[in-house]
């Protein structure tokens, strides 16, 4: 039983490799345009949500020998998945290190439109 297990496991391990390449390519061609990106990066968070909400909770252990061989192999293997959001603070912080003369005239008309009303 062991064996099969042992095939069974490099053949998911396999195919999240190759799957793993395929997300690393789909994002290097995506590379420079942010809008994409983040696109990308909801749609894996989604996935995560629905692997996690769904299939893995509806496999849970039903007993404690079990449950406890779930929760070594989180502690032995890294702990539990996450999947880390950027922080605002950083965001902000990118945005700040943008030059003035990298704003688009449009931006630059709305600054100084709201300057001369005292909305700033």
């Amino acid at each position: 039983m062991d064996n099969g297990k042992n095939l069974e496991s490099e053949k998911l391990q396999s195919q999240l490799q190759s799957l793993t390449e395929a997300i690393r390519t789909l994002a290097e061609s995506c590379q420079g345009d942010s809008v994409l990106l983040l696109a990308l990066l909801r749609k894996l968070e989604a996935s995560h949500q629905e692997i996690r909400d769904g299939l893995f909770q509806a496999s849970f252990p039903d007993n404690r020998q079990a449950l406890y061989k779930l929760l070594r192999n989180i502690e032995a293997n890294g702990g539990w998945p996450y999947i880390q959001r950027m922080k605002l603070r950083s965001l902000l912080g990118y945005s700040q290190q943008l030059s003035p003369l990298e704003d688009s005239p449009a931006e630059s008309e709305n600054d100084s439109a709201e300057s001369e009303q005292g909305w700033k």
